[in-house]
């Protein structure tokens, strides 16, 4: 496409796109014209990955659901298969297709670390994450994918081009390459050809975002057999909080908030966790890879919450949402189904599902009850985070080339929480305390 030049009033010439200078709409700025993906990655700072109620999430999760998929290839690495779906506007998302429907629970046999990666759980887990007002799972959205037209017929990814089949039934089949489940026994069929799936907004390439991969200290023994440090020894939170980075800051309290979230889903796949390289130790985990959460409803699993049960730690802003979230009005059943009605795919979890959250909550607050009794209020840590105004945007010189108040994102104090699209925190309940 060509324009006027306007570099000269005198000049009539008309200019290549390779020449002309981009002319936006009065009172727009750069960012304004970026789409949804660009703005995410833009908004990343040290503290969450969006901020509280963002009129972007619900834009970018609709993107995740809609826009035209361009290209579909194998995401290398991992034990299941998953797809990089690639869209016009140059976003990106991982796609984790269906295995299991909505009320097959994990079979008892199945060790922790063979046990299915579920799309639902992926998505359930985000909005479990923002309702605890966490933040730290990039958007998610289930999504009905046309395995023929979507994924078969234009992927440029050869090995995964290989694997496509029609089954007896007639339907469009295919399996990848991978560690587990990866077979003609193990295939991803449609019906004929549409599968849902988990689309998760992806974070920003590690070549302008490098993060950090840490070892849980909580890590299980991934053995059939034996049995992690941890699990035999009961005060083993006293050297984990002698060894960095446990032994300053918010570490620590940032792994027991993950774990609250882990026991809530039922998740014991929690072997290792990411950083954002740029932000040093102080800055918030990652809870990537959440899909072998809510396998099973009928069991707790209470080995999960070794980190709260033997460190008694946590922050309180955490401990004042989960006992806010065990109330009638903000029961966390009733929250998250609201939350999940507005997904594609809805409904997302069987009740039995909805209902073990609340089921497990109380144990939570059990723990914490049981810590309070034995240590008293000091190990309600009311350290929530580090208000240290230095790099506080992963992508900060994008973020300040186009204006945004990085001071004012910094240092704000905690509003009243979006619990879901409809419902919201009362005031009261949120720590407004300065960290010390």
């Amino acid at each position: 496409m060509e324009k006027f030049s306007l570099r000269s009033s005198g000049s009539d010439e008309w200019v290549s796109n390779s020449k002309a200078e981009m002319v936006l709409p009065t009172g727009k700025t750069a960012y304004d014209t970026y789409p949804a993906w660009l703005k995410f990655h833009v908004g990343i700072n040290r503290y969450e990955l969006y901020p509280r109620q963002n009129p972007l999430t619900p834009a970018l999760i609709e993107d995740l659901a809609t826009l035209k998929i361009v290209s579909s290839v194998q995401k290398s690495g991992g034990t299941q298969l998953k797809l990089i779906m690639m869209f016009p506007n140059y976003g990106q998302a991982l796609f984790k297709p269906m295995k299991q429907t909505r009320d097959q629970e994990t079979p008892v046999d199945f060790f922790y670390f063979s046990d299915f990666e579920r799309h639902n759980a992926e998505i359930a887990a985000f909005h479990l994450d923002r309702i605890l007002d966490f933040r730290r799972i990039p958007p998610v959205s289930g999504r009905l994918v046309n395995i023929t037209q979507e994924i078969r017929d234009i992927t440029t990814d050869k090995k995964l081009a290989k694997t496509f089949f029609i089954s007896p039934a007639g339907n469009v089949c295919f399996y990848g390459e991978c560690s587990y489940y990866c077979s003609t026994e193990h295939a991803l069929c449609g019906k004929p050809d549409q599968l849902e799936g988990s689309m998760a907004a992806l974070l920003p390439d590690k070549t302008l975002a490098k993060r950090r991969s840490w070892r849980s200290p909580w890590r299980r023994s991934y053995h059939k057999s034996k049995k992690a440090e941890w699990e035999l020894n009961p005060n083993y939170c006293a050297q984990v909080k002698e060894t960095p980075p446990y032994n300053r800051g918010h570490r620590l309290l940032d792994l027991i908030d993950m774990t609250v979230l882990d026991f809530l889903m039922g998740n014991m796949d929690r072997h290792h966790y990411e950083t954002f390289e740029k932000f040093g130790n102080d800055t918030f985990l990652l809870h990537l890879d959440n899909g072998r959460g809510f396998g099973t409803h009928s069991h707790d699993e209470m080995s999960i919450l070794a980190p709260l049960q033997q460190c008694c730690r946590i922050k309180k802003s955490t401990y004042l949402r989960l006992q806010l979230l065990a109330t009638e009005p903000y029961r966390l059943s009733d929250v998250l189904r609201e939350a999940l009605a507005s997904d594609r795919l809805a409904p997302i979890l069987a009740e039995p599902h909805l209902r073990a959250l609340d089921r497990r909550l109380a144990k939570v607050l059990a723990a914490v009850g049981k810590c309070l009794a034995k240590f008293g209020q000091g190990r309600q840590s009311g350290f929530d985070t580090l208000r240290n105004t230095r790099s506080g945007h992963l992508l900060g010189g994008l973020a300040q080339k186009e204006g945004l108040n990085v001071n004012v994102l910094e240092s704000q104090e905690p509003s009243p929480a979006a619990l879901s699209f409809g419902r919201t925190l009362s005031g009261s309940m949120v720590d407004h305390r300065q960290p010390p």
